[in-house]
């Protein structure tokens, strides 16, 4: 398995794993919480049959990827998604972010630039800034992430039954949608996570990436359920759309978190109709 070294932890290496397959305009995908990139498992083939290489990583703690005791921070994941683009001298490529993946696009624009980007897209997005205060009081109040971190550190497996619920909305999509197999294997990788680096995500979720969204310059895609039971669709794609003048928004009326599963036809169209686009996407729904 391919691995790219981004530090080290006292005598060994943090290594993160990655897939890297076909040939054409590379579109790197950063996959979400609690996963890995094997959250891209209908979105592959789509993008290779159309034509693109595709290259899919886990973030440090998840995956396959190392589990070191330290960082989980946005500006970290930054530096090591900007390893992997200058380890692969990937060009023109296109950022496709899921969840908490798309942090890493919005951060990793505002640090890094876009020399070696043409495009970028957020899916069920965090940004612009999800946390309760004062010039953002629409937001969620922190104790509700406290909560989550106590809940992670009783017990994790148990967490992560109930989160991926709301990340499938199970009750709606059961059997339909999702079936208990998938459910199960989605399940297997979550629990597989470092738990260090599990109860470390929730307080990264909290992040302020406002002044990251406003030094994004290329074309931008927003795509969201507009039943998002984890980033409420109003404070996270509505939001993250008007702060991106000329961005496109889709909106997926009734869909979940978890769309890139649930609603994979929909958005495997909607990236290959915007990874072909030559002119700027135009503000939208």
């Amino acid at each position: 398995m391919p691995y790219i070294t981004v530090g080290v932890e006292n005598s060994g290496p943090i290594d993160l794993y990655y897939e890297d397959h076909g040939v054409g305009t590379p579109v790197v995908l950063i996959h979400g919480f609690p996963l890995s990139s094997a959250e891209w498992e209908k979105q592959v083939p789509a993008l290779l049959m159309a034509g693109y290489r595709t290259i899919a990583y886990d973030r440090r703690g998840f995956g396959n990827s190392g589990q070191p005791a330290n960082g989980y921070d946005y500006d970290t994941f930054a530096a090591d998604l900007h390893t992997i683009m200058t380890e692969l001298d990937l060009r023109d490529a296109i950022l496709v972010g899921h969840s908490m993946g798309t942090g890493e696009v919005a951060r990793y624009l505002s640090r890094y630039g876009s020399a070696r980007i043409s495009k970028a897209v957020f899916i069920a997005p965090i940004p612009p800034f999800l946390m309760k205060t004062a010039d953002n009081p629409d937001g969620l109040d922190k104790r509700m992430f406290d909560g989550f971190m106590t809940t992670i550190a009783n017990d994790r497996p148990a967490y992560q039954t109930a989160f991926l619920k709301d990340f499938f909305s199970w009750d709606q999509n059961m059997g339909k949608r999702v079936s208990e197999e998938a459910f199960r294997m989605n399940w297997n990788i979550a629990t597989m996570a470092s738990p260090i680096a599990t109860l470390a995500s929730p307080g990264t979720w909290l992040t302020d990436f406002r002044a990251d969204v406003s030094r994004i310059d290329v074309p931008s895609l927003i795509i969201q359920g507009t039943e998002d039971r984890v980033l409420p669709f109003p404070l996270t794609g509505q939001r993250l759309q008007a702060a991106l003048p000329g961005s496109r928004l889709i909106a997926l009326e009734g869909a979940p978190h978890a769309i890139p599963w649930t609603h994979a036809p929909e958005v495997n169209q909607a990236l290959l109709d915007f990874a072909a686009m030559r002119e700027p996407a135009m503000a939208g729904r």
